[in-house]
Formats: C-alpha cells, sequence, structure tokens
C-alpha cells in the first residue's frame, strides 16, 4: 500500500487503468465502461474499481457483465441515468495483485508497456509506450530508441512509432524479468 489516501481509503500502490466510464447505460443509473482487454476478465471478476472522478475514490459493483464488446456494471451510489452521465471519461482502475492469474504465454497490456523492443538481429527498436487493439488482435506501439545520428539525420523519422501486431509470427519471445520483447521485424519495416 502508498501513503496516499483518497476519500479516507488508503489506494493501492499498484492500480492499473483497465478501461474508462464511456457512457451511461439505460435509466437505472448503470455504466457503460470501455475495457482495455477484449475479454475484461479483470473487471468482471474484481468487485472494488478505483474511478477517478470527480477525484480518485473506490466504488463497490453490484452487478456487471459483458454487452457488445464493453462491460456495462451497477455500481453503489450510481443511481440514476444523470449521475452515471457524469461520470464518462473517468478512468477505471483495479490493482494489479487483483488481476485473474493467465497462463504462461499469455500477458496484460499494462505488463508490456515500457518493455525494451528488440530483433532477432540484436537492434533496438525501442520501447513500448501504449497498446491498441485493431479487432482481430493487439498491436504495440513502440517509440523508436534515439541515437544521436538518427536525431540528427532525419528528426522526423526518429519521432515516427512502429506498430506491431502483438501475434506468434513476429513476436519470438516476452521476458518480463529482462524487459524485453524480441520480435521479427526489421529496422525498415
Amino acid at each position: 500500500m502508498t501513503d496516499k489516501q483518497a476519500s479516507g481509503v488508503q489506494v493501492p500502490d499498484d492500480l492499473a487503468q483497465v478501461g474508462f466510464v464511456f457512457g451511461a447505460y439505460g435509466v437505472a443509473g448503470w455504466v457503460r465502461i470501455r475495457p482495455f482487454s477484449e475479454d475484461a476478465d479483470a473487471l468482471l471478476s474484481v468487485k472494488t474499481w478505483w474511478i477517478d472522478k470527480p477525484t480518485l475514490h473506490d466504488v463497490d459493483v453490484k452487478q456487471c457483465k459483458l454487452h457488445g464488446g464493453d462491460v456495462v456494471a451497477q455500481l453503489v451510489g450510481v443511481t440514476d441515468r444523470n449521475v452515471a452521465e457524469a461520470l464518462k471519461g473517468a478512468a477505471v482502475s483495479i490493482p494489479r495483485s487483483r488481476f485473474p492469474v493467465l497462463s504462461e504465454d499469455e500477458f496484460y497490456w499494462a505488463e508490456l508497456i515500457g518493455l525494451e523492443v528488440e530483433n532477432l538481429q540484436g537492434e533496438s527498436l525501442g520501447t513500448v509506450t501504449d497498446m491498441m487493439s485493431n479487432g482481430p488482435q493487439s498491436i504495440l506501439r513502440i517509440k523508436p530508441a534515439m541515437s544521436a545520428t538518427s536525431a540528427e539525420a532525419a528528426p522526423d523519422d526518429a519521432a515516427q512509432e512502429r506498430l506491431i501486431p502483438f501475434v506468434e509470427a513476429f513476436i519470438i519471445k516476452v521476458d518480463k524479468e529482462a524487459k524485453k520483447i524480441t520480435v521479427d521485424w526489421g529496422l525498415d519495416y
């Protein structure tokens, strides 16, 4: 735990954002959450979420379920559509320690952000800054490593991010201990 407090409650130091409030659902105060993962296991299994609107606070989940790719939830204290609409845009976080356990070859997006990416030739491609989904698969967003020569020679090229599909054909190894992902991806792709 951390020394931070929200609403008199200790804020977990391992909070990870897992989605955001996309809007209201129905008229009884349910909210629609856009999850960052396709299956939303973390949202569906944890019964206390942290929401940052109007300030960071914990909220108990009465009920939640998948609905068309989103999660809809009834939260304690959110009693009508207006209160639910007021939460639109709020980040939804849960403690990483509460995430469901994954199999050895599965990863949460939050585990991949910040890892260095290197290709099979040992060339650094940069650092994972974010993840996104194009529907069928997740995609690594990689900020290229800056070298003195690349920054001087072509500042526009040096700023270009790389997008690498997170699929078996390109991802050779994820080593969380070494904080590195090895990919089959060239510098010129």
